[in-house]
């Protein structure tokens, strides 16, 4: 008999206590970030109907990988 494993698929989208977690920067520099236009509405973030606050991981990575040393 095999054990049945759950596979999983990451969130596209994760609150932003979550993506604190994930991405090493702080709930307060993302909502920062946010208020400043520095991450765009549809792009690196969106609102739910109820006007959460959703986090895009691929808005994330992409934003980093688009960085400037």
């Amino acid at each position: 008999m095999t054990d049945s494993v759950p596979m999983l698929a990451p969130a596209p989208y994760v609150t932003i206590p979550l993506a604190a977690m994930i991405t090493g920067l702080t709930e307060k520099a993302i909502r920062r970030k946010i208020e400043d236009g520095k991450w765009i509405e549809g792009r690196e973030y969106r609102r739910s109907p109820d006007g959460g606050v959703f986090i895009s991981i691929k808005g994330y990575a992409s934003w980093v990988e688009k960085a400037t040393g």
